[in-house]
């Protein structure tokens, strides 16, 4: 079965046993609680709707398949998913996270987690080799977005996890930029893959979503222990919202490519764009490992912009069609200014220490006429 069959397929299919109704599509289910009629059997498993719910549990398992994982465990965001992830750690723990990493994370480990007694360091390790240098004994994750958000930057997947998995460190991979339809993080060797579902798997701007992915059978069941414990849970109306959306994931994410690779073409034909960061060109620094590690390059475009801060906000504020908004890899054409948005929270020290500058531009390629994205960047562009 190939992957836009499973997307459709999986965790849909119509019951048509005695007593089910052949729903093709899987019905909301509401009910926070199950009744029994034994006290010490659950009907159909299901006890209280944070432990279980049939609709949350029907994307869970197309979630799983998405990833070609076991496992998979849907929660009420990414920060939420994020947040379970961590509640694996001990207080002296240490995490060492790529340092491009989504703003909000990096406030959750620093802010959040420092506060209980874990340790992390961000480090850029996009050349795998200069991995070691940041591992300490007390090491327990190594921390990987690749893409990265905002500055793309490609890590090699496969020969971190294979250093990691030697020294008996998990690997933790936000696949959010790529989705599953372009990076499979699990096949690459990595032990627990994320997603703001919020993002491409869910894809229309109208569900905030998380989930986590994993083939380990004791990491599944520590997930499955923390995603009642903590009660983080996505609801059965967002689960169904997101199972929705995931079936046109492959079919959003070709064009987003499509219209990425034109945006592209257009930024760097153009005068007032000093840099462009996108895996797919051949001059960006981790092509080569996108290039194998990936199936395509997905809609998430940054560029830097000649100028000032004042021409960033001019130049954003001149936009028409493009929406200034903090989310991404949606049908709609999203952009943000990643030190006064998504990275606020990064002292400015920091920022400028991992490259990210007032002139940085993030911008989400939807899927509408990409002449129509062009003419209104074109348009924006002429007035700064």
């Amino acid at each position: 079965m190939k992957f836009s069959t499973y997307a459709i397929h999986i965790g849909n299919e119509p019951n048509l046993q005695p007593g089910g109704s052949g729903d093709v599509v899987i019905p909301i289910h509401l009910s926070t609680t199950f009744a029994r009629k034994k006290v010490n059997r659950p009907t159909q498993g299901l006890e209280y709707s944070r432990s279980g719910n049939p609709t949350r549990f029907a994307l869970e398992k197309n979630l799983a398949a998405l990833e070609n994982g076991k496992f998979g465990f849907a929660f009420s965001s990414g920060l939420a998913a994020i947040t379970n992830i961590l509640f694996l750690l001990q207080k002296g723990d240490h995490v060492v996270s790529i340092d491009d990493v989504y703003g909000g994370t990096r406030r959750l480990f620093t802010q959040v987690f420092a506060k209980c007694g874990v340790d992390f360091t961000f480090a850029d390790f996009s050349n795998s080799a200069d991995l070691s240098k940041f591992l300490k004994p007390a090491t327990k994750i190594v921390w990987m977005e690749s893409p990265t958000n905002p500055l793309l930057k490609i890590i090699d997947i496969a020969s971190v996890s294979k250093l990691a998995r030697t020294m008996k460190i998990l690997t933790v991979v936000d696949n959010t930029f790529a989705s599953p339809f372009f990076q499979k993080p699990l096949d690459l060797g990595a032990d627990i893959v994320i997603h703001s579902m919020t993002k491409y798997i869910g894809g229309h701007s109208d569900a905030i979503a998380g989930c986590v992915m994993v083939n380990d059978d004791h990491l599944a069941e520590s997930f499955k222990f923390l995603q009642n414990a903590v009660g983080a849970i996505l609801s059965p109306f967002d689960s169904f919202q997101i199972l929705k959306g995931i079936k046109t994931l492959s079919l959003r994410m070709h064009t987003h490519e499509e219209n990425a690779k034109k945006v592209v073409g257009f930024l760097s034909r153009h005068s007032r764009i000093k840099k462009i960061y996108y895996p797919g060109l051949i001059y960006h620094k981790g092509h080569k490992i996108a290039e194998k590690q990936m199936s395509g390059y997905a809609g998430m475009v940054s560029f830097e912009l000649q100028g000032n801060l004042k021409t960033a906000v001019k130049f954003l504020e001149s936009l028409k069609l493009i929406s200034i908004a903090e989310s991404l890899g949606v049908v709609e054409s999203l952009i943000e200014h990643p030190a006064s948005m998504t990275h606020s929270s990064v002292p400015k020290k920091d920022r400028e220490k991992i490259g990210l500058s007032d002139t940085l531009i993030r911008l989400s390629v939807g899927i509408e006429d990409v002449e129509d994205i062009i003419g209104d960047l074109d348009q924006a562009l002429q007035k700064i």
